[in-house]
C-alpha cells in the first residue's frame, strides 16, 4: 500500500477513534442521568438491572469499535459464565484499563471490585454505585460486602493483581480474592486476557491513539474449587495464570 494511502487510512482511523471516545463519554454521562431515578428502587431489583444495562452499554461500544474496523474481538468464551448457577469469583489478568469492558460486555450480571478513586469519576460513579460495585477504600467492608454478594449467588469480577500488569506475564497477586472465596465457599474461575496492543496499559492515556486494529481475546482458564486455605489458593492462582499465559499477555503479532 502506498505511503499516501496508508497516511489517509491512519488519519481516518484516528478520527473514528476520537469520535468513538466521544460517543462512549456521551453514553456514560447520559446513562448516569437516565438511571438516577433507580436510586429509589430496592437494591435487589436495581443492582441486577444496572449490571445488565452496563453490560449492554459496554457491548454496544465494543461492537461499534469492531464495526468500524478499530478492534478485533474474541470474547465468546465468556458467554458460558452466564449459564453457571451459584456464586463465583471471576479472576482475570489485567494488561489494560479496557479489561473491565471486555469481561462485563459478555457477563451480563456481575459485581466488580473497583478502585476508590473511581467513586468520584463523573463518567462511572453513578452507574457503579447503582450496580452495587464495591470499592477498595475500606478493605474490611470490601471483604464483607463481596462475601455476602457471592453467597447470594452473584458473580464477582476481580483483577487479583490489584493494578494493571507491569511484571510479565503477571504481577504478584493480592490475597483478597482467595479470602472472599474461602469465606463464601465459592469457586474461582480464571480468565486469560490477551492483546496485541499496549493501549491503556500503565502510562498510556486514553486519548493517545494506538495502531489499529487492536485485538483482544478472552478465554477460560481452570476453575478452582472453593478453597479451604486462602494462602494455598493464592499460590494455585499464581501458578494457574503463569501456566496459561505466554511470556506476556501483550504480543504485537497476536491475532484472532
Amino acid at each position: 500500500m502506498p505511503a499516501e494511502t496508508r497516511g489517509l487510512r491512519r488519519a481516518g482511523q484516528v478520527l473514528l477513534f476520537y469520535l468513538l471516545l466521544l460517543w462512549l463519554g456521551g453514553m456514560l454521562l447520559a446513562g448516569n442521568l437516565f438511571c438516577l431515578p433507580l436510586a429509589l428502587v430496592p437494591a435487589r431489583v436495581r443492582q441486577p438491572l444496572m449490571q445488565r444495562l452496563i453490560s449492554a452499554l459496554f457491548r454496544l461500544f465494543l461492537a461499534g469499535c469492531t464495526r468500524c474496523g478499530l478492534m478485533r474481538l474474541d470474547l465468546t468464551a465468556l458467554d458460558e459464565l452466564n449459564q453457571r448457577p451459584g456464586g463465583m469469583l471471576i479472576l482475570a489478568n489485567h494488561p489494560s484499563m479496557i479489561d473491565v469492558f471486555l469481561v462485563l460486555s459478555r457477563v451480563r450480571e456481575a459485581l466488580c471490585l473497583m478502585k476508590a478513586d473511581l467513586v468520584t469519576n463523573a463518567f462511572l460513579a453513578v452507574g457503579a454505585r447503582l450496580a452495587g460495585y464495591v470499592n477498595n477504600s475500606r478493605p474490611e467492608h470490601l471483604i464483607r460486602t463481596a462475601t455476602r454478594a457471592v453467597r447470594r449467588g452473584q458473580r464477582l469480577l476481580v483483577f487479583p493483581e490489584g493494578t494493571r500488569t507491569v511484571e510479565d506475564p503477571i504481577n504478584p497477586l493480592k490475597p483478597g480474592a482467595g479470602l472472599i472465596a474461602k469465606l463464601a465457599q465459592a469457586p474461582l474461575q480464571v480468565v486469560i486476557l490477551r492483546t496485541n496492543s499496549r493501549y491503556l496499559c500503565k502510562g498510556w492515556p486514553i486519548w493517545r491513539a494506538p495502531r489499529f486494529p487492536v485485538v483482544y481475546q478472552a478465554r477460560l482458564g481452570p476453575c478452582l474449587p472453593a478453597p479451604r486455605n486462602a494462602s494455598d489458593t493464592l499460590t494455585q492462582l499464581q501458578n494457574a495464570f503463569r501456566q496459561q499465559l505466554p511470556t506476556s499477555a501483550i504480543d504485537p503479532e497476536f491475532t484472532v
